[in-house]
């Protein structure tokens, strides 16, 4: 077992037993590392923590400050990588590159590099400080990497038809995933969709073509420069091979996962191939858990939705549930409203496909149709699991929407998804599945229906003078806004040049009120049902953007794509 720091620096003589003590203390306390805590207390030098860390993990210790790293050695990790995994190189010898690190206490960061750069890697103790100013020092002056520059460190040329035959005619597929050219260009593409805060990358061979888009903010941007066509299949190789899938099979859809550690942050990559015409096509959907906050009151909620959603979520018993289409941040809600109740006097239990993030004190249940473990079969399980909350990925079919009415008259809160245009939708999709009207108004407590709408960036936000055309597009009239302010994002490099940076939620709320449930029992029409609601102060998610453009979030363009008029 190895020995701790307050042990090994005792060992050394540079302090005792009870400053050791006192800093535990200040630990359990405030929080924070023993050697940090010793250094501020006085007792130690930053040197002398140093030592003791390479003595624990059996490394070396790197003075970056005195140390002037060779340019070639510096090129062997990408400022990219640098940055991300805040490393600096300081040596490669006997085919070993040597990497300081701001954080020799997390190992997961040689292993990653080990597997992103496809070479042997030994850490090397600095502190967070040095690195950082060796980053600044050897890359500062470098530009941020691109596709393009990432090409060119790689040492080819996408027009260099000499060295892309080079990499065809390598004897077997493995061969050309393992070169180095295209270890790189995937590690970048990846790294920057991760930077980027992209949600899916989209990898995409036609005839003569090989494109790559991210889709950020819900929008696909095309990256440029593409990579080379001729790179596509060991390209995509490559991921199959990150993602643990069969290389050699070509005809069939297969998914998998990456799992990446980056700077310090758990990152998981759900994989999906498709066979096409020209290839394989490869989508991955990038699970960031660092960057989801899953918090009701940091969503971007009004206030009174949020109260609403609250009262709802905090009811004994009924189903809620929350629908969209597929990116409108479903899932990120209903984690979030279970986070919100989730105490210790509550068993709450999820059953899901997949499990998107861990909630800790949630048991979470995941679905493999596989071996028959489907919503139906996995909720009767959990029925037996004496839950008080409950909360299903999605009611596909009649047997799921049927076990989860049932679990709502039995005494338990049911919180799930579907997918339709609207809130009052909702009853019109579940009658249609077979639940009978009466049993649907006894247990329905609310529905929201969300989607998500690309905020003015804040760097390039003007104001400006709507013409009526793009009021009517609203149904809005000159007199209707007379006072009201507009604006819009002209474009800059913070946004990429779109006027959109960042994304927040839009509700309508359809609440299980009495009035409501009688015409849901009496089998009244969708658009009696959609009147019904907005009598009972049900804003529509038209209304809702057209709050969010008057309060200067949103533009009339960005309402006009994603709600319609009702």
């Amino acid at each position: 077992m190895a020995r701790s720091i307050g042990e090994i620096l005792c060992d050394m003589g540079f302090v005792d037993d009870a400053e050791v003590e006192e800093a535990l203390r200040v630990q359990e306390r405030e929080g924070g590392k023993l050697g940090d805590i010793l250094i501020q207390l006085g007792y130690v030098s930053e040197p002398d923590v140093l030592f003791a860390i390479a003595e624990q993990t059996g490394m070396e210790v790197a003075d970056l400050d005195d140390t002037e790293v060779e340019p070639n050695v510096i090129d062997m990790i990408p400022k990219t990588f640098a940055e991300t995994y805040r490393v600096c190189p300081v040596g490669h010898e006997a085919g070993v590159l040597v990497v300081a690190l701001a954080d020799p206490m997390n190992p997961t960061v040689l292993d990653d590099l080990r597997f992103m750069l496809n070479l042997e890697v030994r850490g090397a103790v600095s502190t967070q400080a040095a690195v950082e100013r060796a980053i600044l020092r050897y890359y500062g002056a470098k530009e941020d990497e691109t596709l393009a520059t990432a090409m060119a460190e790689a040492g080819f040329n996408p027009d260099d038809m000499e060295m892309i035959e080079d990499i065809k005619k390598m004897e077997n597929l493995e061969e050309a995933v393992a070169s180095t050219p295209v270890v790189k260009l995937v590690n970048l593409i990846l790294l920057q969709a991760i930077k980027d805060k992209a949600a899916d990358i989209h990898l995409e061979p036609f005839e003569g073509a090989f494109k790559v888009r991210q889709r950020i903010d819900g929008v696909l941007y095309e990256i440029k420069p593409p990579p080379p066509p001729h790179l596509a299949n060991a390209i995509c190789s490559r991921i199959k091979v990150m993602a643990g899938l069969n290389i050699s099979e070509r005809r069939l859809p297969q998914d998998g996962r990456i799992e990446l550690n980056v700077g310090g942050r758990p990152v998981d990559i759900r994989v999906s191939t498709l066979p096409v015409v020209y290839g394989e096509a490869v989508v991955m959907r990038i699970l960031d858990r660092s960057n989801v906050n899953l918090d009701l009151g940091n969503l971007g909620i009004r206030p009174k939705d949020l109260e609403l959603i609250r009262a709802l979520i905090n009811k004994p018993n009924g189903v809620i549930l929350v629908t969209g289409p597929t990116g409108s941040g479903k899932t990120t809600t209903l984690y979030s409203a279970l986070s919100d109740i989730n105490t210790i006097d509550r068993k709450i239990i999820t059953t899901e496909d997949p499990v998107e993030y861990d909630l800790g004190g949630i048991i979470q249940v995941p679905i493999n149709p596989e071996v028959e473990m489907t919503y139906a079969s996995a909720l009767r399980a959990i029925l037996r699991q004496d839950p008080d909350v409950i909360f299903v990925g999605e009611i596909r079919d009649l047997e799921t929407a049927s076990i989860a009415v049932e679990a709502a008259l039995t005494g338990h809160l049911v919180l799930s998804t579907l997918h339709t245009n609207d809130a009052p939708s909702v009853v019109t999709r579940l009658v249609d599945l077979g639940v009978e009207p009466f049993l649907l108004s006894a247990c329905l407590e609310g529905v929201i229906a969300q989607r998500l709408i690309r905020k003015i960036c804040s760097e390039c936000k003007v104001q400006y003078s709507p013409p009526p055309e793009e009021l009517m597009e609203l149904q809005l009239r000159p007199a209707d806004v007379q006072g009201r302010t507009f604006y819009y994002g002209e474009g800059c490099k913070t946004c990429n040049q779109t006027g959109y940076k960042g994304r927040q939620a839009i509700f309508e709320m359809f609440l299980g009120t009495e009035p409501l449930k009688l015409m849901i029992a009496n089998k009244v029409p969708l658009s009696e049902l959609k009147r019904g609601a907005k009598k009972e102060g049900m804003r529509t998610l038209r209304d809702s953007g057209i709050i969010a453009i008057y309060e200067g979030i949103t533009t009339i363009e960005e309402i006009v794509r994603e709600t319609v008029f009702h």
